[in-house]
């Protein structure tokens, strides 16, 4: 896309803010935030929320987007900790909300998964089918279910090597060795916790659990604790692993 004044808002304290807003205006949008959703609440196409992690934060965002924007324009919101239909029935016009999902870093991500929710119109599913294709990422259109198909699969993974660790069978690097050479994952699951970032991870986790209520979805203790540690990884200079070049507290 070359045009520049196809505006996007984009909000959200997850890690996928900035990436969003880096994939959308290196393809020609004019990305915001909301404290400019005022100023262009005409002009806006698509409002995107990627809250994972504070639930009432993101009602509250939710809430102020369907108040403000256009009946017509898209509220597309990531469903990793609650599903699309539960963001959708906060809303005053929940037809036009769609949940997402997908983790960082999206340079990695060539698929994003669409959830619609049962209040989802086609015609808003088709909005966000066309602009997730016009930054450059295909789409699949997965059943609406916390944590989606990727996602959830992998935070499931990230969370029985978080207990392994904790019960001391391993080591965190021999951990992460085994299931790069076993299975041939780009990464042992300790590293990607902290690429992806553990709060995000433990979203994830801590939704399927109050979602379902079955213990196999029971949070690991000790990812809980380095989420409200604020060790939640690379960015934050610390998780599982340190990173001597990252600031500790930089989120």
């Amino acid at each position: 896309m070359t045009t520049t004044n196809r505006i996007v808002l984009v909000t959200g304290a997850s890690p996928l803010h900035q990436e969003l807003k880096h994939v959308a205006e290196s393809n020609g949008y004019h990305v915001i935030d909301m404290d400019q959703l005022a100023e262009y609440k005409d002009q806006i196409e698509l409002a995107i929320e990627v809250n994972s992690l504070n639930q009432e934060a993101k009602k509250a965002t939710i809430q102020e987007l369907d108040g403000v924007l256009a009946a017509h324009v898209p509220i597309v919101a990531t469903s990793l900790s609650v599903t699309a239909t539960e963001i959708a029935s906060w809303a005053t016009i929940p037809d036009r909300v769609c949940g997402f999902g997908t983790f960082v870093p999206l340079v990695e991500r060539e698929l994003i998964e669409v959830a619609p929710a049962l209040q989802t119109t086609a015609h808003t599913l088709e909005q966000v089918k066309a602009f997730m294709q016009s930054v450059g990422k295909d789409t699949a259109v997965v059943d609406d279910e916390v944590g989606l198909v990727f996602p959830r699969i992998l935070s499931l993974i990230i969370n029985e090597a978080v207990f392994t660790l904790h019960e001391g069978t391993a080591t965190r690097e021999d951990i992460d060795i085994a299931m790069k050479k076993g299975t041939n994952y780009p990464y042992g699951p300790l590293e990607w916790a902290d690429r992806i970032g553990l709060d995000e991870v433990y979203a994830v986790i801590r939704g399927l659990h109050h979602d379902l209520a079955e213990e196999r979805y029971r949070p690991a203790p000790l990812l809980r604790k380095l989420v409200l540690a604020g060790r939640v990884g690379q960015r934050s200079g610390q998780g599982f692993y340190t990173y001597e070049e990252q600031k500790v507290g930089q989120r």
